[in-house]
């Protein structure tokens, strides 16, 4: 099965709460994303050990003295606003980033001002590893909603792993894992129909939407059509135009962003196509 980077997605108005989601207290604060303000570990009680990502981060499968290491080195957390950037394209690259709740965009710039977007990142999983081969971020992080990270200075990450290999297993993992991505990405641009691509790209956020124990049908897109589009390697109108083909053969239900899969199979059997 395909697995495409893809952006997270809220749960329909009918669940519970995503145990991910953003705090009231967070949702209003306004930072700047040139100094965003250090919030201390002490101040929420939550520790690796005891967060409720734990399974879906790089603290998955550490035993519980080597989470105690890792709670003394992810000493603070960042609050992003909407539309902010965690980072930009030539900062210095000095630490990578767990989203603890929301999600965001990377994206590249042209030589003639176009943006690319490059992925999509939810709670779970890690931003900043593009800093590490040249000591520089070579992408934007920005931020789709409200979100909060936590800092992990690399250079402690790296002694701290040295100690611990099951952690640089996992880190290793998590970087593996990211070229197969990058490759997923690849045949997706590169040998899929806008029909196809699209249902790739549905299919991969119920999957990760599952991960977290929420609905696998019932979705809430938090990018715009035109951010799936730049994703996708698709117009805005082709976009648009497959959500309403979808709708009219009965695969999905389509409120503007609010999205709910009618027929799981039939939309992975646009995506297997691809493969006969």
């Amino acid at each position: 099965m395909l697995n495409p980077t893809a952006p997270q997605i809220a749960p329909h108005a009918d669940q519970p709460p995503c145990p991910s989601a953003p705090c009231s207290s967070t949702r209003g604060a306004s930072v700047n994303s040139a100094a965003v303000t250090p919030i201390k570990l002490d101040s929420f009680k939550v520790a690796c050990s005891s967060c409720n990502l734990r399974e879906l981060c790089l603290p998955v499968g550490l035993s519980q003295p080597q989470l105690t290491h890792l709670d003394t080195l992810v000493a603070t957390r960042r609050s992003i606003k909407r539309g902010d950037a965690l980072f930009h394209t030539g900062d210095p690259f000095k630490s990578v980033y767990a989203v603890r709740t929301g999600f965001f965009k990377t994206r590249v710039s042209s030589e003639d001002g176009r943006d690319q977007v490059t992925g999509f990142q939810m709670a779970g999983e890690l931003l900043g590893l593009d800093g590490i081969s040249t000591d520089r971020h070579a992408c934007d992080a920005i931020a789709l909603e409200d979100s909060q990270v936590c800092v992990i200075p690399y250079g402690q990450l790296e002694e701290l792993s040295r100690e611990f290999s099951d952690l640089q297993h996992q880190f290793h993992k998590i970087m593996s894992r990211e070229i197969v991505r990058d490759h997923g990405v690849m045949l997706l641009l590169g040998s899929m129909r806008a029909e196809e691509r699209l249902a790739a790209f549905l299919l991969n956020l119920t999957q990760r939407l599952h991960a977290r124990g929420f609905s696998a049908s019932a979705l809430v897109l938090r990018m715009t059509r035109e951010e799936i589009g730049s994703y996708l390697g698709l117009k805005l109108e082709t976009v648009s135009r497959t959500f309403s083909k979808f709708q009219d053969e009965g695969l999905l239900e389509v409120k503007q962003r609010d999205i709910r899969i009618t027929d799981e199979a039939g939309l992975r059997a646009l995506v297997n196509s691809v493969r006969c």
